[in-house]
């Protein structure tokens, strides 16, 4: 007799239907049965990763590039742990299956009436599903193989629709159990506008377009979520206006072309991003998530402002419900194809650039966060890199020096800049490469690296020749940034907490199976370079030395509050060398 199709073969069709190629996971018996029917079929690809976290993280790095991720845990201690990765995929919009199995009907039975707690429970059967309702579209327990198909089918729809994750949990006793065959094909709902909302929502943003001194188009990561980049790329060429992007944003159009003028994440950003969007009287934030990293131009520009997204449609002041981001972008397109006068001509200001004290604060060899990132970038550019590389960027200083870079292709750069959980950088790295066929360039603090270093292992496991940048200073130091700048002039000292232990990060990467270098120079950057980039089939781990009180210009500018605005003046007054 045919074997039956199983609720677990379902599963894993549905997925490798809408998209998965790779499923990343970390094994546990009640997901035994689902993990044997993925390996057991053709099309898809079991990832393992060292732990949960790392699972959450490269399933996150995956569907920014593919358009869908997943990763399956164990219950209760696997769920938990990869709770954080969801909840970053949920902020930053995208579609991410979290996948998970529990006790038995007959062990939810025992459980219920004898009091008898199984592993990886807290004594709530519910738990898992109800913690991770609150970041998901779907959270679903599949406890009936009759009903399975429709909870899962329904929770798909709802991932692709809204373009965030879901929550699957199958007792572990049904995923054997034989349910029916797919039917039909899984695709999104695609919301509409209504038709006089974004007509009124056109004519006033375009009143203010029109009136306006100096418009620019502020492009968000939503961009590049919901399949919108040749539409915004339209508009830059139909209207001639300059554009930036957020940090999370960064590269969803091509940077090689006059109209950019660099990633604006408010004052860090480069002084020439910072003169035109400082002193544009018609900001367009179009598909932007906007953090508290732009406080400075929500006080300033809130009232001046366009600001279309998935869950807003505002001019001024001026609310428009039912408007959706791509009908509103088809809309501005037209305006500006059919309008006289666009595209127009724009030349960028020459403002005087940043200072920049780590020049003058150290001797010329000695690495520093902006020396170390010219040199890298300088290299990849000499060496042709761009094009073959993703740079993977975690909530560090160096997000924000690396930020300033300019020319790099369309989806190139990855940060996790609106969750900014330390570690992300590092655990994303494997679903990046996986997901983008290129080669993950991670420049990671020391801080979070330490948080998901046993991920090099799954690099490893991988075959992924992930170069991984420690920026070694022994601190948090953006953490520190934020508590009390004093703390990098030479009188100052980093608060008990924000210090780090000391690590071998040589002989870690021997552990894992990675290769290690170190350099504190130019000369020491110089060769690790060379070395790592002949690496074919296995990643490198690179620590850049750097001094402890070495303080970015671009994190000064950002942490740095004028007394006027701050009940903690004193703490918050700028360094000496600032």
């Amino acid at each position: 007799m045919a074997a039956a199709y199983t609720v677990a073969q379902y599963l894993v069709d549905r997925l490798i239907e809408v998209g998965l190629g790779h499923m990343f996971a970390v094994p546990g018996d009640y997901c035994g049965p689902f993990l044997e029917a993925l390996d057991a079929t053709p099309g898809i690809e079991r990832v393992p990763n060292i732990n949960e976290l790392g699972s959450g993280y490269a399933a996150d790095g995956y569907a920014r590039f593919t358009g869908i991720g997943a990763a399956c845990v164990q219950y209760g201690v696997g769920t938990f742990s990869a709770l954080c990765p969801a909840a970053g995929s949920y902020v930053e919009r995208l579609p991410v299956a979290i996948i998970s199995s529990s006790p038995s009907t007959r062990a939810r039975i025992q459980e219920l009436t004898q009091g008898v707690l199984y592993h990886h429970s807290t004594g709530d059967l519910e738990a898992d599903r109800d913690v991770y309702s609150h970041v998901t579209v779907a959270s679903e327990i599949i406890t009936d193989p009759d009903d399975a198909p429709s909870q899962i089918d329904g929770a798909i729809v709802a991932m692709l629709s809204y373009h965030r994750p879901i929550y699957l949990e199958v007792i572990q006793n049904v995923w054997n159990l034989p349910c029916a065959k797919p039917k039909g094909s899984l695709v999104p709902v695609i919301p509409t506008s209504d038709a006089a909302t974004l007509a009124a929502a056109l004519d006033a943003a375009w009143d203010r377009i029109q009136g306006a001194r100096s418009p620019v188009l502020w492009y968000g990561v939503e961009i590049q979520r919901y399949g919108l980049q040749a539409l915004a790329q339209q508009i830059v060429d139909a209207s001639g206006l300059p554009f930036t992007t957020t940090s999370l944003g960064k590269t969803v159009l091509d940077e090689a072309q006059p109209l950019f003028i660099g990633t604006y994440s408010g004052p860090a950003s480069p002084a020439v991003t910072r003169a035109v969007v400082d002193n544009s009287d018609a900001v367009l934030a179009l598909g932007t998530i906007i953090t508290d990293d732009y406080l400075n131009i929500m006080a300033s520009s809130y009232g001046q402002m366009v600001e279309v997204n998935d869950e807003e449609c505002r001019v001024g002041y001026a609310q428009f419900n039912q408007v959706t981001l791509a009908d509103f972008l088809q809309e501005l397109l037209e305006r500006f194809k059919t309008s006289p006068g666009y595209p127009k001509a724009f030349t960028p200001p020459t403002p005087t650039p940043d200072p920049d004290p780590e020049e003058a604060a150290y001797p010329e060899g000695v690495l520093t966060y902006n020396r170390f990132y010219r040199q890298l970038t300088d290299w990849m550019k000499a060496e042709g890199l761009f094009d073959e590389t993703v740079l993977v960027l975690g909530e560090s200083t160096s997000l924000y020096v690396f930020g300033n870079l300019m020319g790099l292709p369309q989806n190139s750069f990855v940060a996790q800049a609106a969750w900014g959980s330390l570690g992300h950088e590092t655990g994303c790295a494997l679903g990046v490469a996986l997901g983008s066929g290129k080669r993950p360039f991670v420049v990671a603090g020391d801080g979070g690296f330490m948080m998901i270093c046993q991920e090099i292992s799954s690099l490893v496991r991988a075959r992924v020749p992930a170069a991984v940048f420690v920026m070694s200073n022994q601190g948090y130091a953006i953490e520190q940034a934020f508590v009390d700048l004093k703390a990098f002039t030479p009188q100052g000292e980093f608060a008990p907490f924000d210090v780090l232990p000391t690590w071998d990060y040589g002989a870690l990467a021997k552990a894992f199976g990675a290769v290690g270098f170190r350099a504190s120079t130019r000369e020491e950057l110089e060769a690790a370079l060379g070395a790592v980039k002949g690496l074919v089939d296995v990643p490198a781990l690179i620590e850049i030395v750097i001094p402890p009180k070495d303080l970015a210009p671009q994190l000064f500018r950002l942490a740095y509050v004028p007394p006027s605005q701050s009940m903690y003046a004193q703490t918050h007054a700028p360094p000496e060398e600032a």
